[in-house]
């Protein structure tokens, strides 16, 4: 919800981010197998691999190795303006296991919160999975579920282990953005609903211009623009509260904004996307006892998370008109739980009148429904979304909306207010990322295809 202001390296060489080639590390990715199954069951497992953001990567001139961005401070010697800086600066390979604690095996792709590396202490990630060694692969999930397995049983409050979609071009916009000559491979064209302005290029240019430290944070700031798609958050979890949130645009694919389009500050409702999103947080709508650890859904263990796609006609044209949650865990399998609040029917999917009667009940603005709502969702996924995984603190709003009451101006009690059992004081980065840096998450066993076609009981 707010990740856009939450990751980024803190390293010794002060670590930069740009958009040509570098030459100084070989980009190799980690491989990670999907499945893609047919209906029956009968699934093919698929050879990909993930790719590191862009916005993690070191950035040096393309002539040596002088930073272009050191702590939150471009260098405007080799930064003058947004397009020169895109042509002096290049990014280079990571190494995924040393500096970004970034490991996988098989099906299991692991992301640990806090690594020390020889150069650099890094906080957090966020990769992408590819298709090919330059392009991302596009889902269609329109009829369709998705599965995985996840394992958060190390994420305390504050923390966020996230699975998500966004509108992001295939190839990271390298072709609609000559400026851009990195692409895919490495991770460029990020998008999401919160129109994110610490990126750091967008369409192939810096994003230098009324460029502002971070006041709370040594190496984020923010720039003139931001970059905004759709964003479909199948799940933004910890080990304590879960949510899964459509967030609907009325922009096509990535682009970028400036002003009033961003939705920034007291404009929150009137930019192109719908920045709250219609979240199904079971805490949050009334049932404090079904996901935690010893709970219903334990988070204690590892357990599989299916996300269903329902369209009106029951077919991959139709339009989206629900999105059910399902869970398995130790062989049973858990139906999602159902709202207890007053004034609302007892729902357990996100359909367009569910996000209504939860916007109602809690007295929230309904910007998802101004947006089109689901409809509008379905047709981002129809154009192809891009899978991305992370591990992620919150600068904004230390991750309250996820597991805490929030907006703290509002009194717990209200409806719709406290979203789990963390305390408002919690999930401040310094303290998140100096007591548990050890943290992880786990996504694995991923598979895609027709409704019932990627989990069984045991």
């Amino acid at each position: 919800m707010f990740r856009s202001a939450a990751l980024f390296a803190f390293t010794l060489l002060a670590v930069a981010f740009g958009q040509q080639v570098g030459t100084q590390q070989a980009e190799n990715h980690p491989a990670l197998t999907v499945q893609q199954c047919a209906s029956g069951g009968t699934c093919q497992t698929l050879q990909r691999s993930v790719v590191l953001d862009s916005n993690w990567r070191w950035t040096h001139r393309t002539s040596d190795t002088t930073n272009c961005y050191t702590g939150n401070t471009w260098d405007t010697s080799i930064c003058p303006d947004p397009t020169t800086c895109a042509q002096n600066c290049a990014i280079d390979g990571a190494d995924y296991t040393g500096t970004y604690g970034i490991t996988s095996s098989g099906s299991q792709l692991t992301l640990k919160f806090v690594t020390h590396g020889p150069f650099s202490t890094n906080i957090g990630s966020r990769v992408y999975l590819l298709e090919s060694a330059s392009k991302y692969q596009m889902f269609n999930l329109l009829n369709q579920e998705f599965t995985f397995d996840i394992d958060m049983s190390q994420l305390p409050c504050g923390l966020n282990g996230a699975l998500y979609f966004v509108e992001m071009d295939s190839d990271g916009g390298m072709s609609r953005f000559p400026g851009n000559k990195a692409g895919a491979k490495y991770g460029t064209g990020y998008c999401d609903s919160q129109c994110p302005h610490d990126i750091k290029f967008i369409n192939g240019e810096a994003n230098t211009l009324n460029w502002q430290p971070s006041p709370n944070d040594a190496n984020a700031g923010t720039g003139m623009y931001g970059t905004c798609c759709s964003e479909m958050d199948v799940w933004e979890a910890n080990s304590i509260s879960a949510a899964y949130t459509p967030h609907v645009c009325t922009v096509q694919g990535q682009t970028r904004c400036s002003g009033t389009a961003c939705g920034d500050g007291s404009n929150r409702y009137g930019g192109v996307c719908d920045k709250d999103g219609c979240d199904f947080n079971s805490y949050r709508m009334g049932n404090t006892g079904f996901l935690g650890k010893g709970l219903t859904v334990d988070t204690s263990q590892k357990f599989t998370v299916v996300t269903q796609f329902l369209t009106s006609n029951n077919s991959t044209s139709g339009t989206l008109s629900e999105i059910r949650r399902i869970y398995v865990q130790n062989g049973r399998v858990i139906q999602n739980s159902k709202t207890n609040i007053s004034g609302m029917q007892a729902f357990d999917s996100v359909t367009d009148t569910f996000c209504n009667a939860q916007k109602t009940a809690f007295g929230d603005t309904n910007s998802f429904e101004s947006r089109g709502g689901l409809p509008t969702m379905g047709t981002a996924m129809q154009r192809g979304m891009v899978l991305v995984m992370s591990l992620w603190d919150d600068h904004e709003a230390h991750m309250l909306w996820l597991d805490s009451s929030y907006p703290l101006n509002k009194t717990p009690g209200q409806p719709g207010v406290t979203r789990g059992t963390c305390s408002t004081s919690s999930g401040n980065p310094p303290d998140v990322e100096s007591q548990s840096g050890d943290a992880s998450v786990t996504f694995s066993n991923i598979k895609f295809g027709p409704i019932g076609s990627t989990f069984r009981a045991a």
